[in-house]
């Protein structure tokens, strides 16, 4: 397997995570798992967020549900803040006597 992958069981038993737990997050579509002759592998760019929803999970008691209801509601943060710097953008384009004035 190429090196930007990691062997899910070796990760586990370093991290004290269940494997079970990789399971659930697969089932739930939060990572990709890939299986190569045998062995389960995850992907290195998944880690950051694999440890993630390893707290949530474990220190935090956040059912798998509850993972999936954040991490959308991260991305939909995301992608308003990535909206609100473009209007910034634009709106520094716009001449300041071309403002609309709401009196």
């Amino acid at each position: 397997m190429p090196t930007d992958f990691i062997i899910i069981s070796e990760y586990c038993r370093n991290c004290r995570i269940e494997p079970s737990f990789i399971g659930m997050l697969e089932a739930e579509g939060l990572i990709q798992v890939h299986t190569v002759g045998g062995e389960r592998y995850l992907a290195l760019s998944q880690l950051r967020e694999l440890e993630q929803y390893a707290r949530m999970y474990y220190d935090l008691s956040i059912n798998i549900e509850g993972i999936d209801t954040i991490r959308h509601l991260l991305e939909r943060i995301k992608t308003m803040q990535r909206e609100l710097a473009e209007l910034k953008s634009r709106l520094r384009l716009v001449p300041p006597d071309r403002y609309c004035s709401f009196e």
